[in-house]
């Protein structure tokens, strides 16, 4: 039978399509930018039939409006990546959080949570019968072979990009069309003299022929304009947005000296603007692989030269990351920062880089604490930490003593708090500094 025919036969609408979830199953709608909108509101409207249904869910850009009050006990979230449309949800036990790197999870939707729909935007299909899976490979590579049912919404939409992105029409149980616009991300505007502070710190780290990875938000798009005069940068990254096209424009980004995979911005998923979605579509510098590719550690070390910037929330004089919660309340997740902490680390010339402001709430909390509270996560230990950046400067704590790094820290904190922060370092350890 040819694709056109399988097409044919396993095309649906959203409603009947979404009939194969059942009371109890786990459900996985999308990652970030692939999640199909159009196929959730048709599970929604079905919510008085359906009982305990886990919706496995990372980075939400949608409405997910399987969170609402009204939704309780017939969805249950359970987020691997919490974002604005989903805290409430959990922040009012309607939900609950796993915390796992995220190179780990085609490892886990494999053997550990067997996932029985998926629910996903494609590309339409080339003359083959191959559709991309665009600029969310991640988990979705893995889901496509693994779990019990495949729907997808066929969207011209999602961009056709290279890579490890392609899945036969064949792959899908059910398909369904649509034509909305992808899910969007807008570039952060809010740039302060703070985070223009930290971006040139943290520009100072990065040299000639470095091979890159960072996320998205204030600081990241602040040190893109500090890296104007830097040359032949590549790009080893779980994923980026409309601020790199920039860099990639006026040649700063090349990709010429990367030691692995040479030549290509690789990358696990993407979020941006409409303009972003066409600017990577069908164009051969990208290339979108799988996370546990991308994300692996021992994959990430095979690129010399490797600088990871991670954002913090909060860092104690120890040295202890945490980057997810507000104390104990879960605001985001883990995602990779640890997977590029640790195999940044072991990169030739690697160089692993934490940043935060040096205060919060209107400069009358110190992110840079003595301890933290207790029950407070810790998403990269003190023995992950290289160098951390505030708009202060920079502290490098590798091989460093405990007082060493307390004295480091406290340099780069705000002035208001230096002095009681050596006072609790004292008082908790009995340490002068």
């Amino acid at each position: 039978m040819n694709w056109q025919e399988i097409y044919k036969q396993r095309l649906t609408t959203p409603e009947e399509a979404v009939k194969v979830i059942k009371s109890g199953d786990k459900i996985l709608p999308g990652h970030a930018a692939s999640e199909s909108e159009l196929l959730v509101r048709a599970m929604v409207a079905r919510y008085k039939e359906l009982e305990n249904v886990r919706v496995m869910k990372g980075t939400s850009l949608g409405s997910s409006p399987y969170c609402r009050p009204e939704m309780e006990g017939h969805f249950i979230l359970n987020s691997l990546f919490l974002t604005t449309h989903t805290r409430e949800c959990q922040w009012a036990n309607r939900g609950d959080f796993l915390p796992l790197c995220f190179h780990e999870f085609p490892k886990a939707f494999r053997e550990y949570i067997p996932i029985d729909v998926l629910l996903t935007i494609v590309s339409p299909p080339d003359k083959y019968g191959y559709c991309s899976l665009g600029v969310s490979v991640d988990t979705s590579k893995c889901l496509v072979e693994c779990a019990k049912t495949v729907i997808a919404e066929i969207n011209p939409n999602m961009p056709r990009t290279y890579g490890d992105t392609f899945v036969h029409i064949s792959d899908f149980d059910y398909i369904v069309e649509g034509n909305a616009p992808l899910l969007e991300l807008q570039r952060f505007t809010d740039k302060d003299e703070v985070t223009d502070a930290i971006g040139l710190n943290v520009a100072s780290l990065i040299k000639d022929g470095d091979t890159l990875q960072m996320g998205i938000g204030t600081v990241p798009d602040a040190l893109l304009q500090y890296l104007k005069e830097k040359n032949d940068l590549g790009i080893h990254t779980e994923m980026f947005s409309d601020g790199l096209i920039e860099l990639i424009e006026c040649g700063v980004i090349n990709n010429k000296r990367k030691t692995l995979c040479p030549g290509k911005v690789v990358a696990t998923f993407a979020i941006g603007t409409k303009n972003f979605y066409d600017y990577v579509a069908e164009n051969p510098i990208f290339s979108f692989q799988p996370v546990d590719f991308v994300n692996d550690p021992s994959i990430i070390a095979k690129n010399d030269n490797q600088v990871a910037i991670n954002q913090a929330v909060e860092i104690d004089l120890l040295g202890q990351i945490c980057a997810e919660s507000i104390g104990t309340r879960q605001y985001s997740g883990i995602g990779g920062q640890l997977d590029f902490m640790r195999g940044t680390a072991a990169a030739k010339n690697g160089r692993p880089i934490i940043v935060l402001p040096s205060t919060a709430k209107e400069g009358t909390i110190s992110r840079i604490s003595c301890q933290m509270k207790v029950g407070t996560p810790i998403s990269d230990t003190r023995n992950d930490v290289h160098y951390v950046v505030t708009e202060y400067g920079i502290a490098d704590l590798f091989c460093k003593t405990n007082k060493e790094r307390a004295k480091a820290l406290i340099e780069i904190a705000h002035p208001d708090f230096r002095k009681e922060l050596k006072q609790q370092f004292r008082a908790a350890y009995d340490i002068i500094l």
